[in-house]
């Protein structure tokens, strides 16, 4: 987050709640005219989207009106726990033949054949 976002929240930011990962969600102190408050996030560490829990993103991106502090949603039997986007890190999943796995796959089976020019 940049120098300017942090004076804004300073300024103008009412903090509404925390997730489990320590980000910091926030909303105009003032009912602006003509609009609805903003709301925004700021990240506990680098800003990731995918970092959001989907109750705090359905909070920002208005599909609800109160925040999951206010009022618990009721846990679903098939809900797993939120984990982040793990794309560009080291436990981002490779398929087999995969240059990061060593570029070799197994033989394919079957009536596969591949596609040559002629």
């Amino acid at each position: 987050m940049s120098l300017g976002t942090k004076l804004h929240t300073f300024f103008n930011g009412e903090l509404v709640g925390t997730d489990a990962e320590g980000n910091r969600y926030y909303q105009e102190r003032r009912e602006p005219k003509g609009r609805k408050r903003s709301r925004w996030v700021m990240y506990n560490g680098p800003a990731e989207a995918s970092r959001v829990p989907p109750e705090w993103h359905a909070w920002l991106h208005r599909i609800v009106d109160t925040p999951p502090v206010e009022k618990k949603r009721p846990v679903k039997p098939w809900q797993k726990e939120h984990r982040p986007n793990p794309t560009g890190t080291t436990e981002a999943y490779h398929p087999p033949g995969s240059e990061y796995e060593g570029g070799r796959r197994a033989k394919a089976t079957g009536d596969y054949e591949p596609w040559r020019p002629s």
